[in-house]
């Protein structure tokens, strides 16, 4: 019997992508953020989760996509990293994928290299791609 993997779903713009079930603390929806002076670019800033500051990694911004407009909507995925707790916005949130392991297959080398970087692989799903994101190299400053 092959092994599955399990991964909570999300959207940034028209990228289905997941990480591993295991590192997502929660979801909540977007609060106010305040803006830290100096920080990169991908830091949108800061959100106080009940009383636990906690830095909002934008993904569109990390995935050089045009921003999101003031009113659309965004939500806020809590993952936790080596370095603690970590919050990555995105634009929806979709089911958990059960997929077996062993059909994961390389970003091709037709994805642009920075957003190459960004995902560890991707699975074919019956009705579209789900890219899975390398978390840790997603928060990283260097953007």
């Amino acid at each position: 019997m092959a092994d599955k993997h399990r991964f909570s779903t999300f959207y940034v713009g028209s990228i289905f992508c997941g990480v591993d079930v295991e590192i997502v603390q929660e979801v909540v929806r977007c609060q106010s953020v305040t803006r830290v002076p100096l920080a990169p670019h991908i830091v949108r800033g800061l959100i106080n989760l009940r009383g636990q500051i906690v830095a909002a990694i934008d993904l569109r911004r990390r995935l050089g996509m045009s921003e999101s407009r003031p009113s659309e909507f965004q939500l806020s995925l809590m993952v936790r990293t080596v370095d603690g707790v970590v919050s990555l916005l995105v634009d929806d949130i979709g089911e958990v994928v059960e997929v077996e392991e062993a059909t994961l297959e390389l970003p091709p080398p037709t994805v642009d290299v920075k957003r190459r970087e960004l995902f560890s692989g991707i699975y074919k799903l019956s009705d579209r791609l789900m890219h899975v994101l390398d978390v840790e190299q997603a928060v990283k400053f260097a953007a």
